[in-house]
């Protein structure tokens, strides 16, 4: 994908958008879990879709951090996927979904060394599978079990051992900056830029002054675009999607929200 390309997440409510062309993104991103079960006409219209955009993936339930041993059958099945459609990117969330079976939540990695070392090996072993690098974002959380870290050396660790990539999630960054109270502009900053290979901005609910929620629900906030502005001042300008999940607004008002991020690239060009 080019720096300056803008996307948007691929939702069943968008697709006839999207099989129209009538969404102004260059790109369009899908759990690859949504789309590996089916075949026959399904696959045709995301076929179709992926002549209007180039498709990016992001997936939900590879828990890379848990215990259980990874599925390197669904691992298998996602390559064939990113094959047949395509698709360069794949990444997932920096996290765990399953502990003896799914538990169908994104939770938290301890920000512990041992956390790194097993993470990491987890990682190396996803990349040999793929024959590609692991795109990792940064992923919202609520609770953090027995910091040894802090979130900002976690990651950086992580992918410095594990020679993954990193999806850089600007909203996660200032929710979490809120709930667990640091600098969202010094997080940014003490990023590692080569890693970044694409980001998410997304909305969020202010349930209180101190907890803010992650919900891909709302329109962005101001202050997340403001975050994103300075993330391309910090280390340039990189491909960026809007995630959007359920409360859709109109098609023009999505590519209004579109066009807010080009305007922001643009002022880096």
């Amino acid at each position: 994908m080019k720096p300056n390309s803008i996307g948007l997440g691929l939702r069943n409510e968008l697709l006839d958008a999207a099989l129209a062309g009538d969404i102004n993104a260059d790109f369009l991103e899908l759990a690859p879990e949504n789309w590996i079960p089916f075949k026959g006409q399904r696959l045709d219209k995301l076929a179709r879709v992926a002549e209007n955009y180039q498709l990016t993936s992001h997936g939900l339930s590879l828990s890379i951090g848990s215990q259980d041993p990874l599925d390197s059958a669904f691992i298998k099945d996602v390559k064939q996927f990113l094959k047949a459609f395509d698709v360069e990117i794949y990444s997932e969330h920096l996290s765990y979904c399953s502990h003896n079976g799914q538990l169908y939540d994104l939770l938290p990695i301890p920000f512990t060394v041992d956390a790194v070392s097993h993470v990491s090996s987890r990682i190396r072993d996803v990349q040999t599978l793929l024959g590609q690098p692991l795109i990792l974002e940064n992923v919202s959380y609520y609770a953090s079990p027995a910091p040894e870290l802090t979130e900002l050396e976690f990651i950086k660790q992580v992918l410095e051992s594990s020679n993954c990539k990193l999806l850089l999630d600007v909203n996660n960054v200032f929710v979490n900056s809120v709930n667990h109270r640091y600098d969202p502009y010094e997080f940014i900053a003490g990023l590692p830029s080569e890693r970044i290979i694409y980001g998410h901005i997304a909305g969020h609910h202010e349930e209180y002054d101190d907890l803010y929620v992650d919900t891909h629900g709302a329109e962005v906030k101001e202050q997340v675009f403001e975050l994103l502005d300075y993330a391309y001042g910090q280390h340039g300008v990189y491909p960026t999607l809007l995630e959007r999940d359920f409360n859709f607004p109109s098609l023009d008002e999505l590519n209004q929200e579109l066009g807010q991020i080009k305007v922001i690239q643009e002022r880096h060009a």
